[in-house]
């Protein structure tokens, strides 16, 4: 796939509004649209500023008409819905041979719904969620985990290697969403432990630094580790991704992981602490804010 595209880019939140911007960047005419106008507007004002070739839509439809590629990067199963294959849905108004890229976290099976009714249309779709939160869409690299045919994951990743340090192709339609469960799973269950370590230390008294620079350089390693340990240990949880859609997340997880009847307690325990976090009005700070469910004891 060339560059020089005409894209369609639906969806301007915290890792939306990035990505659109380093495929305006990377010169593609990027065509936008947000169900928030305002932010829609604060986008392109930021794009214009920069000499980057991007106009507004006023609905989906209006943002796919003739366009070679249309990105999705929403909420939900329904806001997915919505603004593919609703009234003003894109899929409508997008061309026979175009592609569809979606970077919204959705179930298994809104995915492979989404391209079932892609292919009745002459279109090819993947789903492709990230990873690597509001840093790597900021900083163009995020992980990328793809569903669909081997054909349409190549024909779409020279696009997305413009924000992207990894792009797999995992399997068929689907297979990214799963893949995306799946990496929510460890995330929840890495940061449970993490949140458990981290008053361990704070209440024994032993310095922190050196803790960490002990135990991250053997098994106990991890990004979440080596990125929020800091922040969690000084009790700040202003980052890109909400407890909110980690609970999102994690329900499209153990919905996947009940239909195929698996067993996922500790997903399910916590999602249940994140459920805790929320109701002491949480939902809104970054998945790290797991810790603050933890009293921190009392110091040795």
């Amino acid at each position: 796939m060339t560059s020089n595209l005409t894209v369609a880019f639906i969806g301007l939140g915290v890792m939306g509004g990035p990505i659109a911007g380093h495929l305006a960047a990377s010169g593609h005419r990027v065509v936008a649209y947000n169900r928030t106008r305002s932010r829609a507007e604060a986008w392109h004002m930021v794009q214009q500023a920069k000499g980057h070739a991007v106009t507004l839509a006023a609905t989906p439809a209006d943002a796919a008409l003739g366009a070679q590629v249309v990105m999705t990067c929403v909420g939900n199963d329904d806001d997915l819905a919505e603004v593919v294959l609703g009234d003003r849905g894109a899929l409508g108004a997008m061309p026979r041979g175009a592609l569809l890229i979606d970077h919204t976290t959705v179930s298994a099976g809104m995915a492979r719904r989404i391209a079932t009714e892609a292919e009745a249309c002459g279109v090819e779709a993947i789903d492709a969620p990230v990873s690597g939160g509001q840093a790597g869409a900021e900083n163009g690299s995020l992980a990328i985990m793809c569903g669909g045919s081997e054909a349409a994951v190549a024909r779409a990743r020279p696009v997305m290697d413009c924000y992207a340090s990894r792009v797999v192709h995992v399997g068929p339609a689907g297979a990214g969403q799963t893949a995306k469960m799946a990496n929510q799973m460890c995330i929840a269950g890495t940061l449970a432990g993490l949140s458990e370590a981290i008053r361990l230390v704070q209440a024994a008294g032993i310095d922190p630094d050196r803790t960490i620079e002990a135990i991250s350089g053997g098994a106990a390693q991890s990004w979440q580790m080596n990125n929020r340990w800091q922040t969690m240990f000084d009790g700040q949880f202003d980052f890109g991704f909400a407890v909110d859609w980690m609970r999102k997340d994690l329900a499209y997880a153990l919905e996947e992981a009940r239909r195929l009847g698996l067993s996922s307690p500790i997903t399910a325990l916590v999602d249940q602490f994140y459920a805790e976090v929320q109701a002491a009005g949480g939902g809104r700070k970054d998945t790290s804010a797991l810790i603050s469910r933890l009293p921190k004891g009392e110091q040795a």
